[in-house]
């Protein structure tokens, strides 16, 4: 899926691998004092690396995953529950990780899974932003959040050369 300005060309922010943990520590920061957990239930794929450093950060060993398929980088389909989460009472003591919320679909399906849970992402988008209970960056809904393991590098064209065309 591709977010568009309104002259029609996507709204881009780039996350860099230094960032992502930056921020995903930071997350740490703010669930610390809402311990102890249980486990984490990371959201797949997205979801892996956040709950990684989270894991470490607040000493977790026990991960679960639960795979929701909802789009690519292309196009937005209908939500599958891919796998399901093998957590308790309804996650009761659990803590939900992705990497970002966007129209709260996603979060919504898997806060059916687990309404006991606590859920917090290191993106938000105002759409999505209140489904989940803990987030670090709110970014506009007509961002697309590039995530370092969706990118490679190569050179890109300045700023104001985009603002200019408009």
């Amino acid at each position: 899926m591709t977010d568009r300005d309104d002259a029609g060309r996507s709204r881009s922010f780039p996350v860099s691998w230094e960032e992502l943990h930056r921020t995903a520590k930071a997350l740490a920061w703010r669930l610390i004092e809402l311990g102890p957990f249980e486990g984490i239930v990371a959201i797949t794929r997205g979801g892996l690396v956040p709950a990684a450093i989270v894991a470490r950060e607040l000493e977790l060993r026990v991960i679960e995953t639960i795979s929701v398929a909802s789009y690519d980088d292309k196009d937005r389909g209908d939500l599958k529950i891919l796998k399901s989460a093998a957590v308790p009472d309804g996650g009761k003591g659990w803590l939900i990780v992705d990497d970002l919320v966007d129209t709260g679909e996603t979060a919504r399906a898997v806060r059916k899974l687990l309404p006991n849970a606590h859920f917090a992402t290191v993106y938000a988008k105002p759409a999505g932003r209140p489904v989940v209970d803990t987030f670090i960056t709110e970014v506009s809904q007509d961002t697309w959040i590039h995530f370092p393991w969706d990118l490679e590098p190569r050179p890109v064209e300045p700023i104001v050369g985009l603002h200019s065309r408009r």
